[in-house]
């Protein structure tokens, strides 16, 4: 068993906390977001100053306001995030399958037919129909009004029903310049040890998304551990598709821009260990590019608190951990889940988890 967070423990990936999406105007995407995908839970809602990003921000601190949202059929949530003292900046050129970083995010559905006909009547833009990816797994893309792409995934997992056609993050699709070196950041460094499918080709799945028409080698990676933590119910499994466009070259989907720019900026997951991850990291060629701990033990979000940190990935994904330590359940009678004293492996009841859902914003 692994100690306490008080105690020196080993490093352990808990799940996707949440996928960040930088937006133009957050009340609008929110608004959008919770009412189109469920994403309905405000966990917080802060206004502050990206002081600790330097590394990402041109060397200089950003005004920003950032909302982490979940939805309560389970996944992770995402954090959407806006920089207010600057204009977003959107790609200089559109977005093509294959492109590097972060470019379609996955949602979980337990039924993807039914979603998909749910989300034509509301006149959602759909790109492909219902089809099955290289597993045999239903799924479907849509494109949201920000000109992000988001994959519904047929999944069996539910935390607990909503009247939402989806639940949350289930993972990324990520372009890749080299496969065998973002394996190395994917496999090694974030466990996920099963590959469920390495295919090259053409993919019919993939006809009417944009830069589909080429050759491309497409690797889906998922955990064949359960995962065992505080949130492990609420975050479910995950996955990750790293594709490699083989017949153009790819374009770095954040070139001429910065963190927090229009699109999927970062991809968090909630862990425990950071000083175990720091050596380790550090000793795979992929040190940290930012580090709250240097400045304090708990780093203050707001309504949240902990610590994180940052890698990039070799096609050049920023992604981040974070190591919660508190999270508001109900602010205004002053109930905070602490979890310094709790067990790193044990999750939290059910009963404990659903008190989430009183935090619904409508």
């Amino acid at each position: 068993m692994l100690p306490n967070m008080k105690g020196k423990m080993a490093k352990q990936i808990n799940g996707i906390q949440q996928l960040g999406v930088g937006v133009e105007n957050i009340a609008e995407a929110f608004k959008w977001f919770r009412e189109n995908f469920g994403m309905d839970i405000l966990v917080f809602d802060e206004k502050a100053v990206a002081e600790l990003m330097l590394h990402h921000t041109e060397g200089e601190t950003r005004e920003r306001h950032a909302v982490l949202a979940l939805n309560m059929q389970g996944g992770g949530g995402f954090e959407v995030w806006q920089h207010t003292g600057k204009l977003p900046v959107g790609p200089h050129l559109a977005i093509l399958l294959g492109d590097l970083g972060i470019s379609v995010g996955k949602l979980k559905t337990m039924d993807a037919r039914a979603a998909y006909l749910n989300f034509k009547e509301k006149g959602i833009k759909l790109l492909t129909e219902v089809t099955n990816d290289p597993a045999g797994n239903p799924h479907f893309y849509l494109q949201d009004p920000f000109e992000n792409i988001w994959e519904l995934v047929q999944h069996p997992y539910q935390f607990m029903p909503t009247k939402a056609s989806n639940g949350g993050i289930l993972g990324t699709v990520i372009g890749v310049i080299d496969m065998e070196s973002s394996l190395k950041v994917y496999t090694d460094i974030l466990n996920y040890d099963q590959i469920v499918y390495d295919e090259t080709g053409i993919f019919s799945d993939w006809q009417g998304l944009p830069g589909s028409e080429g050759k491309f080698r497409r690797v889906l990676l998922r955990h064949s551990e359960n995962r065992t933590s505080p949130f492990s119910p609420l975050f479910g499994s995950s996955e990750i598709e790293l594709i490699q466009v083989l017949d153009r070259e790819p374009v770095d989907i954040f070139k001429g821009r910065m963190w927090g720019d229009l699109g999927f900026i970062h991809l968090c997951f909630d862990m425990y260990g950071m000083d175990d991850l720091r050596t380790e990291v550090k000793d795979k060629g992929f040190p940290f590019t930012v580090d709250s701990m240097k400045h304090g033990k708990t780093f203050d979000m707001g309504e949240a608190a902990g610590s994180f940190s940052y890698i990039q990935a070799p096609e050049g994904t920023l992604i981040e951990f974070v190591e919660t330590h508190r999270v508001p359940i109900l602010k205004k009678f002053g109930i905070y889940l602490n979890l310094n004293k709790r067990p790193a492996n044990k999750p939290l009841s059910r009963f404990i988890l659903k008190l989430f859902s009183l935090k619904r914003v409508r």
